[in-house]
């Protein structure tokens, strides 16, 4: 049994995408003592894993993190490995000291210090800020093993191009932006069906015909509407919050008339399973050869056990802006609606990581952003 070796640093991030680097890039400028932990062999990796032809939903212009414009024209949607060789470029630029390999396997208390296991490392902190996302395990509905044998089944995170399906009818079930790209990549050559109620999308401009003002200041205006002013302390940020959280996030450089043109075909939601094949909730079933599930993810945290942490129906932790409140020195960075409609997003994760920052350093300061 290998013998683990120990150490105590000030402040330990989970998570080294990117989340996880603007948090170090604001540490660093205050000289903390710190490290990044990332499962990874590279960072980055949770882009590059992504299926093959996905791009950014947001151009680039608004894809910059805090102190480094990403390198390409404001109106280019970044393809996933330049998003991953970016965030790369990031760690490398502010010298951020990311340990890659690294799995934590549990975060504790230690007396007033939290203790972090990993495989060959006990590790001791005064403050953690947990920014692994809220992706963690791939959900399908209860009822998918009862589909027939004969059916191809995947979700959507083990998609990768439509070279890996056998050959037939597929159905998509989930119509938010990871379903719809891939029902559409996917129509190519096949007949497709998505499911799922319609969740809206937002306005749709051509590379070229983007709006300035969504670059005005290296994107500041747009940044400070959606991230710094409709916050989930305001009534219209609550407002929002709950209408995505209820009905899903509006679709982003993609709209129904480009399903429609693709020959992709919108039906209702699946309800359940009737003799090894989906029922649709109008009592329709589909005689498909792959099912592909873009039905999101739930959290885990249960290698979190610390005595203030609560969580709430869905397994997501409870927190004011990331804040844990009844466990000093405990943060997250990078869920959805942490404080802005943005806080998931490369737009909205510079301003919650000031944030947390500022309120490691006295709560004072933190206080003075809100």
């Amino acid at each position: 049994m290998t013998k683990k070796t120990s150490q105590h640093v000030e402040i330990v991030v989970i998570g080294g995408g990117q989340a996880g680097l603007t948090m170090g890039y604001y540490l660093a400028q205050h000289d903390h003592s710190f490290m990044i932990l990332d499962a990874g062999s590279r960072v980055g990796d949770a882009w590059r894993n992504r299926w093959n032809s996905l791009r950014l939903f947001i151009p680039a212009g608004l894809s910059s993190l805090p102190g480094l414009p990403f390198p390409a024209a404001n109106a280019y949607f970044p393809t996933k490995d330049e998003m991953a060789d970016y965030l790369e470029a990031y760690a490398d630029r502010f010298d951020l000291p990311v340990q890659l390999d690294t799995t934590v396997e549990s975060l504790t208390r230690s007396g007033d210090r939290y203790l972090l296991e990993v495989e060959t490392q006990r590790i001791t902190a005064d403050h953690v800020v947990v920014a692994t996302g809220p992706y963690h395990h791939p959900h399908v509905p209860a009822f998918a093993p009862q589909l027939a044998p004969s059916i191809t089944q995947l979700h959507s995170s083990e998609y990768q191009s439509p070279d890996q399906l056998p050959e037939g009818d597929v159905l998509v079930v989930g119509a938010g932006n990871s379903g719809a790209e891939i029902a559409i990549e996917l129509a190519a050559d096949r007949c497709v069906w998505l499911s799922g109620r319609d969740t809206g999308h937002l306005p749709q401009w051509d590379s070229d015909d983007l709006p300035r003002w969504l670059f005005w200041f290296d994107g500041r205006i747009f940044r400070w509407l959606f991230s710094d002013l409709l916050t989930v302390d305001t009534w219209i940020g609550r407002k929002l919050k709950a209408r995505g959280q209820a009905g899903g996030d509006p679709l982003i450089r993609l709209t129904p008339d480009d399903l429609e043109q693709a020959g992709v075909e919108r039906v209702p939601r699946v309800e359940g399973v009737e003799d090894g094949t989906p029922r649709l909730d109008n009592g329709r079933h589909l005689d498909v050869d792959v099912v592909v599930w873009a039905t999101g993810f739930r959290p885990d945290l249960s290698w979190i056990e610390v005595p203030g942490l609560r969580r709430d129906a869905d397994g997501s932790p409870i927190h004011d802006r990331g804040v844990v409140e009844d466990e000093p020195g405990l943060y997250f960075l990078g869920l959805p609606y942490q404080r802005s409609l943005l806080s998931a997003t490369l737009v909205g994760v510079g301003a919650d990581a000031r944030f947390i920052a500022a309120h490691i350093r006295t709560p004072a300061d933190a206080g003075e952003m809100q």
